[in-house]
């Protein structure tokens, strides 16, 4: 065992390594992509997929050990010592695979080597784009003189101008219009484009700004970066100029751009396009970025029209079925260019109109499904990268918070949008517009990628075919479940089973085990909606499951759940009016987050036992697992309660308001959400109970009449939300004092209106007094709006 250990840490270095040398090559562009390359690139993801799978199965069985009794569960899914034979075998002849692909790829090409890991440049050259003609260009008429505007102010130093949009958004469209504008030529005698892109090279942009002034040699390319960057420096000082940056990928890029700008000069201007918003951060923290907008409906037909017909006209016939398609282009000027194309091919003026018409509509019915937003959830989404590895743990900072500054990653670049955010500023849903949606599922289904593979219907058969399934990582299906599960599929190397189906589905009898016997090497298992008539026997087998949700018709959580020692998200969906929860989670060392969709009691836990450190959030509890068993020392932070059934003479247990000082036990509870009546009484007085971390409250369909608090009692609140709390007279006037409490929203509680009225007045009060260091504006919504 001690020499398998060995081998299996061998082999996770070789991983390592190698994923950092394929992340390496990605960077590289198109030039290095030989067809020799690419296929020796094919082979190395395919081992170091193979290799994973390897070192997952021999860590969890070991942990699986520690876990379980002899002749457990774990012999019956992993078999006897063979097994652990068999693992070996693997270590050592995909080991010797990972270092016979490695040698061959880095002897292919030496400059790779040392071009990638050695030197600090892009690719020899790069490829500009030309700017696009002046004819095509619709809309924005409004952007372009806001900018030119700020392009024509006078300033003390130079003035960096920023346009920040998401990609196909039309940015380098409007600063070619600027750059084209006369008012622009005659201001700036001196205009220079400069294209930058991902893989720019300084000294191949700082020779293209000194062709406008100097004849460039072979001694000029032989200068350093840093003589370059003096030499234009030195020669725009003398000028009025405008230089145009397009598509700067990173704030360290403009920071290595900006040592050739001349700062100090009042004469020039610098006008940049990036996706990035903190590029614009970065050049100009004077200056808010400037955030392109979508086309109008308007602007979106008139350069649909221009794309088609190379002017503003359109035969009558087609008109209705032209702003249809427009439309659904969702003003992204990208995919206007891009089905004006289609249907510049499905036009034929010479031929019947009819035939148009039909071709137009076929493509009218084909793009309204594909490109719209859909929204994601934000939290889904997260755990799904944590549970599938791509979050690399740091010290000081949780998973889930890296995982939330990635996607804020994503938004700075505009290739996510935020559809709402939490009363903290977090997100809370987010879009992707469907154009890139698409461009990143070809991607990721592609070859070279072979990241994700949506399942599909076409003609009576899946694509893929059900045959080829072990070649794939992860898989997604939205329709045809039930007779996609009845075809027996078999994915070994399936790691992500997720389904996401608008038909009702319920596995019953033997199809019940179907997709545990199907995917054994499952990390993430979304089933939403799926029914499974019981509990699989086989689902605990799934050892390597950090994701989990089910549909299920029972009434408990069987103790057997326990076994998914792995697990980091648990989501269950009953039938069942309650849901009582049998499995030991407060000793699943890695569970973060239990949702359920029906009133939860949690497991008692002895005294002498403690709690896992991980588990965070708490969704669905009953009120009556608010006891003094509950682990006061747990590091939970967001508990809703709920009593909510779907019959409603289905009678719950309900604790006295006075039994919530329990919750205030909870060090480090910062979200709490009491729906339904989750506590009885029409007196909630909070007394000594102090709310010491808590920023978020919701309190929602109760009979409580009066509340008794101060803002000492709630000294972090940041958001309290009241919803059909139709009996409560009034809020507490003493929260005004606390505080950060900055957003109050009142929906159908009638009779709270008139001190919350009273609060906001007070917090403004509190604003106007410079001598109050917390100077928070206060937002207060009301619904029904007040006639």
């Amino acid at each position: 065992m001690a020499d398998l250990k060995q081998q299996v840490e061998r082999l996770e270095n070789d991983v390592l390594a190698f994923k950092a040398f394929l992340k390496d090559y990605s960077r590289c562009g198109e030039k290095l992509w030989t067809e020799e390359r690419l296929e020796l690139a094919f082979q190395m993801r395919h081992v170091v997929y193979e290799a994973e799978d390897i070192i997952d199965t021999f860590v969890t069985s070991l942990e699986a050990a520690r876990h379980s009794k002899p002749k457990s569960y774990f012999s019956r899914a992993y078999g006897t010592p063979e097994k652990l034979r068999g693992i070996a075998r693997d270590v050592e002849t995909v080991g010797a695979e990972v270092r016979r692909i490695y040698a061959e790829m880095t002897s292919v090409d030496d400059h790779f080597t040392k071009f990638n890991l050695i030197g600090d440049g892009g690719p020899p050259e790069s490829k500009v784009p030309l700017i696009m003609q002046q004819d095509n260009v619709v809309g924005f008429e409004d952007e372009a003189e806001k900018l030119i505007g700020y392009l024509l102010q006078e300033t003390q130093e130079l003035d960096v101008v920023s346009i920040i949009g998401m990609p196909g958004l039309g940015k380098t469209t409007l600063a070619g219009k600027i750059f084209r504008d006369p008012v622009i030529k005659d201001k700036f005698p001196v205009r220079i484009w400069v294209y930058i892109s991902q893989e720019f090279k300084m000294k191949d942009v700082f020779l293209a700004i000194l062709r406008q002034f100097i004849r460039i040699d072979e001694d000029m390319y032989c200068k350093s970066d840093q003589e370059l960057a003096q030499l234009v420096a030195s020669n725009l000082e003398r000028e009025k100029f405008l230089i145009v940056m397009d598509d700067i990928w990173t704030g360290e890029d403009w920071y290595r751009l900006e040592t050739a700008l001349p700062k100090s000069t009042k004469r020039g201007k610098v006008l940049i396009t990036s996706r990035q918003v903190e590029v614009a951060q970065y050049a100009n923290r004077n200056r808010i970025p400037h955030h392109l907008r979508l086309l109008t409906q308007d602007e979106s037909w008139l350069l649909l029209q221009y794309e088609v017909f190379k002017k503003s006209e359109c035969p009558p016939e087609l008109e209705f079925l032209g702003k249809l398609i427009a439309e659904q282009c969702c003003g992204l000027p990208l995919a206007i260019v891009v089905i004006g194309v289609v249907l510049t091919i499905k036009f034929r003026a010479w031929g019947h109109m009819s035939r148009n018409v039909h071709a137009w509509t076929i493509v009218s019915e084909n793009i309204s499904t594909y490109l719209n937003d859909d929204p994601d959830r934000f939290q889904k989404l997260l755990r799904m990268w944590i549970a599938e590895g791509f979050v690399q743990r740091k010290v000081d900072i949780s998973l889930e918070e890296l995982a939330e500054n990635y996607l804020e990653e994503l938004i700075n670049r505009n290739l996510v949008r935020v559809d709402k955010r939490r009363s903290d500023g977090g997100v809370k849903t987010c879009r992707i517009h469907n154009m890139l949606r698409n461009f990143c599922k070809n991607e990721a289904r592609s070859k070279k990628e072979n990241f994700f593979q949506e399942v599909k219907m076409y003609d009576g058969e899946f694509e893929p075919s059900v045959t080829i399934l072990e070649n794939f990582r992860r898989l997604c299906i939205h329709s045809d479940v039930s007779k996609f599960l009845s075809s027996q599929p078999h994915g070994p190397r399936v790691h992500s089973f997720v389904c996401f189906s608008e038909e009702n589905i319920t596995l019953e009898g033997q199809d019940v085990a179907t997709i545990p016997t199907a995917f054994k090497m499952l990390r993430v298992l979304e089933a939403e909606s799926i029914k499974f008539a019981r509990v699989p026997s086989n689902i605990y087998h799934l050892l390597h499951l950090r994701y989990l949700t089910l549909s299920l018709n029972v009434e408990s959580l069987p103790e057997h759940f326990s076994k998914f020692w792995n697990l980091q998200t648990l989501i269950i969906y009953t039938t069942s009016q309650t849901l009582e929860i049998k499995a030991n989670i407060w000793q699943m060392i890695h569970l973060n987050l239990l949702k359920t969709n029906a009133p939860a009691t949690m497991p008692k836990i002895e005294q002498s036992s403690k709690a896992s450190e991980n588990l965070q959030t708490l969704d669905g509890i009953s009120p009556q697992s608010c006891t003094k068993e509950m682990p006061f020392a747990w590091t939970s932070s967001i508990i809703q309660i709920s009593t909510k059934t779907e019959e409603p003479d289905f009678i719950i247990h309900i604790l006295d308001w006075c039994h919530i000082s329990i919750l205030g036990m909870l060090e480090n509870l910062e979200v709490l959400k009491l729906k339904d009546n989750a506590f009885m009484g029409d007196c909630w007085e909070v007394g000594r109970t102090h709310f010491r971390r808590l920023e978020f409250l919701h309190i929602g369909h109760t009979n409580l009449v009066t509340w008794v608090a101060l803002g000492h009692h709630f000294p972090e609140l940041r958001c309290l939300e009241l919803h059909n709390c139709d009996e409560l007279r009034e809020i507490p006037i003493g929260l005004a004092d606390a505080p950060y409490f900055r957003a109050l929203d009142l929906c159908h509680s009638k009779l709270a209106v008139a001190s919350a009225k009273k609060i906001q007045k007070a917090k403004e009060k509190k604003k106007e007094d410079h001598n109050d260091e917390f100077n928070y504006g206060f937002k207060l919504s009301i619904f029904p709006p007040e006639e």
